[in-house]
């Protein structure tokens, strides 16, 4: 049964770990990072134009920040945007930063939002670790997200934020049936913090997509700044010898995807 216009779930990836998910005409953005390609900061460097501009996105229903202490999920123009949203939903610490109505989402917290249209959106901070145990005290809380709706026919929207796998990330898909995963890859790596991982690995997206069950993979954040270790091709060649291929899905930038969702 095909759904109605008012019921399709569109998602346009807009570059690094920022997407735009339309849920009939409730729209949700990411991490919102629009700072032009060249941009240099403390520690990173970033490369790739965003595939949409603020304009061009227009007003949104909600902006979930998944933290807001790292310039490569919230950058200047992206900090910029959020007077664009309705509701924004972050950690705790990044509300109180952010102030401005932002609120803070404590691990397993929900808040439900209703549209503009009347649509309910019920969503839900999950746990996330932004490292392993070793430097997650210097590198701040992070949450992911599950995003619930009327009307979706196989299970739950998971964005995972920035994270290493962990056993903590089991739980979610114990609580939430997920039909669609969107993972932030990129084996994020700085010189500040050591030899060490800060974003999944290919590997360690091998591993959640199997915790997750059937669901359809999205792997964003890997491509576009300088501190990405691991871009499309390791990626690919984890999921094919883990024979999980056919659940990919890579997203042409800037361009709606619709979800069987």
């Amino acid at each position: 049964m095909s759904q109605q216009a008012s019921d399709r779930v569109r998602i346009t990836h807009i570059g690094g770990p920022t997407i735009l998910v339309e849920i009939g005409q409730f729209r949700i953005l990411t991490d919102p990072t629009f700072d032009p390609a060249g941009s240099q900061y403390e520690r990173t460097m970033k490369y790739i134009d965003p595939a949409l501009s603020v304009s061009e996105v227009g007003p949104v229903d909600v902006a979930l920040v998944s933290h807001d202490q790292h310039p490569d999920n919230l950058d200047e123009a992206g900090r910029a945007s959020l007077s664009q949203a309705r509701h924004v939903l972050t950690t705790p610490a990044g509300a109180s930063r952010l102030g401005n109505g932002a609120r803070g989402m404590e691990k397993w917290e929900s808040i439900e939002l209703v549209g503009t249209d009347g649509r309910r959106v019920h969503i839900t901070a999950v746990p996330a670790h932004h490292g392993p145990e070793e430097v997650l005290g210097m590198l701040g809380d992070v949450n992911g997200w599950i995003v619930e709706w009327e009307g979706a026919r196989h299970g739950a929207l998971y964005v995972s934020g920035d994270t290493v796998f962990f056993d903590g990330l089991r739980e979610i898909p114990r609580r939430y049936p997920v039909a669609v995963a969107v993972l932030h890859f990129g084996a994020a790596q700085t010189s500040v913090y050591g030899p060490v991982h800060l974003t999944l690995t290919a590997t360690d997206g091998v591993q959640m997509a199997q915790a997750l069950g059937e669901a359809i993979i999205i792997p964003i954040h890997f491509e576009g700044w300088a501190h990405y270790t691991e871009g499309r091709t390791q990626i690919e060649q984890a999921f094919r010898a883990a024979g999980l291929e056919k659940r990919l899905r890579f997203l042409p930038p800037g361009q709606p995807v619709a979800l069987d969702a």
